[in-house]
């Protein structure tokens, strides 16, 4: 028999796994439902479930937590993207950057708001590299569109919003004592 010291570590770690698979869900929900805004800046926004979804991996540092948030938030995506045939792209984004960016993470051992918003804009332009690739070969991108003007026009005005509001996430859920990346 298991001291009682033990199981009660044990039943915290129990607690604590719920806890933030429940706060990745609610994330990630938060995340799709803002990707439902208009685009605020000449047109464009960031993506919201992208940042929901590497706030979410420091919550959960287990690989294995980290590829169910990175499909759960690319199925999400999939399912609301407006880029024509980008579901496929979508799912491959979300795992390729949720992997990098936990790979930047697991390193750290307490990394600060303004470091999680820094590589929440560097994974974004991996990400929207990713996605732009992948439907480049897949699918093909938009009449009259170029890799390159698409990098410039929308995946890097996107990184920069992006890092702005995963800081700024982070340091929310920093001072609710929740973040312990």
């Amino acid at each position: 028999i298991a001291p009682k010291s033990s199981l009660k570590f044990f039943e915290k770690e129990k607690k604590m796994k719920t806890k933030n698979l429940s706060l990745a869900a609610v994330l990630l929900a938060l995340g799709t439902m803002l990707h439902f805004l208009p685009g605020f800046v000449f047109g464009m926004k960031p993506d919201f479930l992208l940042v929901t979804m590497f706030i979410a991996i420091c919550l959960n540092k287990k690989p294995g937590s980290v590829v169910a948030i990175s499909l759960c938030a690319g199925a999400l995506a999939a399912i609301t993207t407006t880029f024509p045939g980008g579901q496929i792209p979508s799912i491959l984004d979300k795992l390729v950057s949720g992997m990098t960016f936990y790979l930047m993470v697991q390193g750290m051992k307490k990394p600060s708001s303004l470091t999680i918003g820094i590589l929440t804009g560097v994974n974004t332009v991996i990400s929207g590299l990713v996605f732009l690739l992948s439907a480049f070969f897949l699918v093909g991108l938009p009449a009259g569109a170029s890799l390159g003007a698409l990098a410039l026009a929308v995946v890097l005005p996107t990184a920069l919003i992006s890092t702005f509001f995963g800081g700024l996430l982070y340091k929310l859920l920093e001072r609710l004592n929740v973040a312990r990346a």
